[in-house]
Order: C-alpha cells, then sequence, then structure tokens
C-alpha cells in the first residue's frame, strides 16, 4: 500500500483551518453549558422533591439519548413549528447549522455537567461546611466562599474529560452541514479518494487538540488547587524541652 505524504501536507492547511471551527463548537458549547450545568446541579441539590424532578427529567433526557438525534431533533424539528419560524431568531440562529449545532451541544453537555457539579458539591468537606457555620456565614456566603470555589477544584478532570468528549462529539456536527474538521476531510476524500491519508490527518489534528485542552486543564487545576501542595515550613525551637 502506497502512503500519499505530498497529500496529506497538502492539504493539512485547510483541515487546520476548518480545526477553528471545530474548537468554537466546544469552547462555546462548553462555556455556556458549564454555566447551565451549575444551575442544574444546584437545582438538583433542591430539598423540595418536584423541583429536583425537573431538571433530573431534563439530565434523564439529554443523557439517555444519541447526541446525533439531538442535532437533528434541533436542526430539522424546529422548522417544523411556526412560532419558530415567525420568529425574529429564525434566520440569523435557528434556521442556521452553526448555532443548531452548538445549541445541541450545550444542551447535551450541560446535562453532564449538573451531575458533575452535583457529585463535586457533595464531595465538599463536610468539616469545611461545618466551620463555615460556625463563623456565622450566611447559605449564599456560604456558596460564594466554600462550597462553589470547593467543588470547582473537585471537578476540574471530571470536567475535563466532559470537554474533551465534546471534542469528538463535534464530528457529528458535519451531519447538518458544519464546515469543520471532519466535514472537511470528507470533502477532500471526495475529491482525492484518499480516505486513509485525510483521516489520519483529521485524527492527528484532534489528537493535538485534545493534548492542549488537558495541558491547559492541568494547570488550571494546579493553580485552583495549589492549596493542597502546600507545605508547612519547618520551625526549630530555640528551647527544646528538657
Amino acid at each position: 500500500m502506497s502512503w500519499n505524504w505530498q497529500a496529506i501536507i497538502e492539504h493539512f492547511p485547510e483541515l487546520l483551518k476548518a480545526s477553528l471551527t471545530t474548537i468554537e463548537l466546544v469552547v462555546i458549547s462548553c462555556a455556556i453549558g458549564l454555566v447551565f450545568g451549575v444551575l442544574l446541579g444546584l437545582w438538583r441539590l433542591s430539598p423540595i422533591v418536584w423541583l429536583r424532578a425537573l431538571p433530573a427529567a431534563y439530565i434523564f433526557f439529554f443523557r439517555g439519548t444519541p447526541l446525533l438525534v439531538q442535532i437533528f431533533l434541533i436542526y430539522y424539528g424546529l422548522g417544523q413549528f411556526a412560532t419558530f419560524r415567525e420568529s425574529v431568531l429564525w434566520k440569523p440562529v435557528f434556521s442556521q447549522a452553526y448555532w443548531c449545532a452548538i445549541i445541541a451541544f450545550t444542551l447535551n453537555t450541560s446535562a453532564y455537567i449538573g451531575e458533575i457539579v452535583r457529585g463535586a458539591i457533595l464531595a465538599v468537606p463536610k468539616g469545611e461546611l461545618e466551620a463555615a457555620d460556625a463563623i456565622g456565614m450566611s447559605k449564599l456566603q456560604k456558596l460564594k466562599r466554600i462550597t462553589l470555589p470547593r467543588a470547582f477544584g473537585i471537578m476540574i478532570p471530571a470536567y475535563s474529560n466532559e470537554v474533551i468528549f465534546m471534542l469528538k462529539g463535534s464530528a457529528l456536527a458535519s451531519a447538518i452541514t458544519v464546515v469543520e474538521l471532519m466535514h472537511t476531510a470528507k470533502n477532500i476524500i471526495s475529491v482525492t479518494y484518499l480516505t486513509l491519508e485525510m483521516y489520519f490527518a483529521a485524527g492527528v489534528i484532534y489528537l493535538v487538540i485534545s493534548w492542549i485542552f488537558l495541558f491547559a486543564f492541568r494547570q488550571f487545576e494546579r493553580h485552583i488547587n495549589r492549596h493542597k501542595r502546600y507545605v508547612p515550613p519547618v520551625v526549630n525551637n530555640p528551647n527544646p524541652p528538657i
């Protein structure tokens, strides 16, 4: 089998350009999904049963159905309703494959992040919460100063995995003609018939992007959890006990 390195080199800049759209899809959807996920996680911890049921149903649906089905439901399904077709957002948002993909990715990832946030909040050490109560913090102060900061430090590894999952899932946007990395690779293959070479090049780019994301999250985790690396100084007692 001959390996056409020249074709890879020739089309690599085109794939790199398309990867920018892939990164945009992932960053925008994960950023908005993080905001929604935090709200869902807090909502899931409500002491009121029927309030907990609403986010639980949302999370169950988006975790239990394939991402591709969700993309199709939003891209093809919204146009079936006159409310969306006649709204001011139809042309700039709901009729555009790019924004439909972002909406689907955001809704999907927020469901997973909601459970990550809920688990992280439950994992906050009880002693820290009791200390906050002992010094007279209100519930809002405790949430802002203790619960959420500690939960973010706990959830970073799981959240980074979710971002990588969305990076791989972003390839599904090609199914609704979003010109991202996988869609561009398929277009090149349709012209050159170099299936293995183009998918190999696309895979290398996905791998590099994954490494960059993981490295950034690892550095952020080291920063936000820097208290775990604190080593108290050794104090020499000038007057040791006899």
